[in-house]
């Protein structure tokens, strides 16, 4: 473990003086301040959280506000939340916005009269009044899974590429009319991975059809209603591209009460993979976002700028990774 002797040996100052850069108790020269950041940064130091709250008069608390209830993906984001705030003396308080603006607005405030250290938000689509009054108030803030702000660092998966890949893979395979069901709108997953399904049509010289861009909004109803009126088309799509995992799942579901065999009749491949979808039958094709890689990013970016270690606001992307399974119609191959 990085210890504060190590990151003063490395900017070549007293292990006081980082002391003093990480808790603001006394004046630091510019040029000393910036080794020591310089020094934190390359040595991937953690401070010490539970003796500088006793400093500063910290709660050791980290609110997380994101639709972990209702969403796969963000139930494994928090757990790797957890894991990793747990490691340096941290507890969680998690708050359900159920990607509803108002309902956010409302968990924001509540967590925000708790006086906590920082916050994980995960912003809906019409968060940019919450995204303003915490940039206000200055509460140190990440982003995760969607970077709709400038002002705060974020943390979120690679989205365009593999979404490219999944739709070029279904193009190799010989499928001409590939549907894709996006998720919300004025998300940025959504928008960027609708850019990844444009994107692998142009490469597999493939022309954009404007009804086989349907909106599911990531919900199970709406997704069955939309994929229903996809395969009514008079020409229905052989592939279909469900851009998050409730809609994959609709999307599959829909299918079957129609008497359509995945992957023979139709090739179904989504966004988010998830515990069971190497145990459905067919097994699911996916892009892997790696929860875990994100969640730990997400809190070490928040506790750097709880401790004023942190300068410019960050955006950064994790890779995801295609998951080849039987939905896509590669039987013969193993996930990976």
């Amino acid at each position: 473990m990085v210890t504060i002797t190590d990151v003063a040996r490395r900017a070549g100052v007293s292990a006081s003086t980082v002391s003093h850069v990480l808790n603001s108790t006394r004046f630091v020269s510019q040029e000393a301040r910036d080794r020591v950041l310089e020094a934190i940064d390359a040595l991937d130091y953690v401070p010490n959280h539970q003796a500088r709250s006793l400093v500063r008069s910290q709660t050791q608390q980290i609110g997380v506000a994101m639709s972990a209830l209702t969403n796969l993906y963000f139930g494994e984001v928090v757990h790797a939340i957890e894991e990793a705030t747990s490691k340096v003396g941290y507890t969680l308080v998690l708050a359900d916005t159920h990607d509803d603006p108002a309902t956010e607005a409302k968990v924001v405030a509540a967590l925000r009269e708790r006086r906590l250290d920082g916050l994980l938000l995960a912003p809906s689509a019409g968060a940019g009044t919450v995204l303003d009054r915490l940039a206000r108030s200055g509460l140190p803030t990440v982003l995760v899974d969607r970077s709709p702000d400038p002002r705060f660092d974020s943390v979120c998966s690679e989205n365009v590429k593999p979404m490219a890949q999944l739709v070029l893979h279904l193009a190799q395979r010989g499928h001409r009319r590939i549907a894709m069901v996006s998720g919300m709108p004025g998300l940025t997953t959504s928008d960027e991975r609708v850019t990844g399904y444009r994107r692998g049509l142009a490469a597999a010289g493939l022309p954009e059809v404007p009804e086989l861009i349907v909106r599911g909004d990531s919900d199970a109803e709406r997704t069955h209603a939309v994929v229903g009126a996809l395969m009514d088309l008079p020409e229905p799509p052989t592939a279909i591209v469900a851009a998050q995992n409730t809609m994959v799942i609709a999307t599959m579901r829909t299918l079957r009460s129609r008497g359509l065999a995945v992957p023979a009749d139709v090739a179904v491949v989504g966004f988010d993979d998830f515990e069971w979808a190497d145990v459905f039958s067919p097994r699911l094709t996916t892009v892997a976002q790696d929860a875990g890689a994100i969640g730990a990013m997400a809190v070490k970016l928040l506790l750097r700028r709880i401790a004023g270690t942190a300068s410019e606001p960050r955006a950064v992307r994790i890779p995801a990774t295609v998951q080849h399974r039987d939905s896509c119609g590669c039987t013969h191959r193993r996930a990976g």
